[in-house]
């Protein structure tokens, strides 16, 4: 009940999460014995649960949790890995910028009973980790747009976005690729998953889509009606709206729902490691993955703990080196120009 009435607050008070490169430190519930310092793409306001039960068990530990997008979050690591305090661990839905840490030999092994008990897709090398999945997923405002136009595949996207009447003209989102880390990553995999995308993409760009780097701007314009639908988004954060009393509809597409992953990495230079691999090992128990679950609204990734059975329609993103194919400098330059020139106005 209290977590609800916490969600209303935020939700009527409109867009009051954190900024990226907003800092909270969580201090010691007891003497302090330990740090542990965490980049995370995940905003504070939903990881906070996860902080909070993790000093339930171990009060003497200060956590400082700076939340930094994902694409800032993998050249900021390389910028500043050598400084003391530098991160203990990263945890970001950018599963390639992972994999290429990983790749690069900048990650510390770690592997317990915890890790052996993930799906083997969801762990790459004993390096980068699975923490929970997410459905990607259209959300669309239940107001502005009537039951019977929602769309439930993407070709029925596709004709929405020709239809006559321009319903989603001006009213549509989705990531802005160049800045979204994870908004590349899914451009890509859809890109690799049919011949639609060019064409959807085309029809995003001639109805003049609303282009954004982060999940919670783009749930705040749609939930406040200035856009009808957002394409392409991480469904949790919008579940949690709907559960404050957003006027918000998921829709996990029929043809193919993608799932990513959100990775945690322990850094080569990590000053606290041993702290970090403590807390990997926590969000990955069985307590820990209830926390996610039911108080973060992060699924579950052990699959003795998750909440519902995924979809038949889902598509896990492997973690693994197939992620950095589009990481290659000329292919993602090529990648992008290909991109603007489908989603900018003609």
């Amino acid at each position: 009940m209290m977590r609800t009435v916490f969600l209303l607050l935020l939700l009527v008070a409109g867009p009051a999460f954190a900024a990226p490169g907003d800092v909270q430190r969580f201090p010691a519930k007891g003497t302090a014995t330990a740090e542990l310092r965490i980049h995370g793409s995940t905003d504070i306001e939903v990881f906070a649960t996860v902080i909070t039960d993790y000093q339930r068990l171990h009060p003497g530990t200060e956590i400082v949790y700076e939340d930094v997008i994902t694409q800032d979050m993998y050249a900021q690591y390389l910028r500043q890995r050598h400084s003391p305090t530098g991160p203990d661990m990263l945890i970001s839905s950018g599963m390639d910028l992972q994999a290429k840490l990983v790749n690069d030999g900048h990650a510390l092994p770690h592997r317990s009973p915890q890790t052996d008990a993930l799906p083997a897709w969801a762990q790459w090398r004993h390096e980068a980790f699975g923490i929970s999945y997410e459905p990607v997923a259209m959300v669309y405002n239940t107001r502005t747009l009537p039951a019977a136009r929602v769309p439930k595949t993407r070709r029925q996207l596709l004709e929405l976005l020709r239809a006559p009447d321009a319903p989603l003209a001006g009213k549509v989102g989705t990531y802005g690729v160049e800045r979204s880390s994870v908004g590349y990553l899914l451009a890509t995999q859809d890109g690799q998953r049919g011949s639609m995308a060019g064409a959807l993409l085309g029809a995003l760009g001639d109805n003049q889509v609303q282009l954004e780097e982060r999940t919670g701007v783009l749930l705040d314009r749609v939930s406040s009606g200035q856009l009808s639908l957002v394409y392409n988004v991480l469904g949790s954060y919008a579940q949690a709206r709907i559960d404050a009393g957003a006027p918000l509809g998921i829709v996990e597409p029929e043809d193919y729902t993608l799932v990513v992953l959100r990775t945690a990495v322990i850094p080569r230079t990590a000053q606290n490691a041993a702290e970090a691999r403590r807390f990997l090992d926590y969000l990955l128990s069985p307590r820990g993955q209830q926390v996610l679950s039911r108080e973060a609204r992060l699924m579950s990734i052990v699959p003795t703990q998750r909440g519902r059975a995924p979809g038949r329609s889902y598509r896990p993103i492997l973690l693994g080196p197939g992620l950095l194919v589009y990481l290659d400098a000329l292919k993602r330059r090529q990648f992008l120009d290909a991109w603007k020139g489908s989603t900018q106005p003609r």
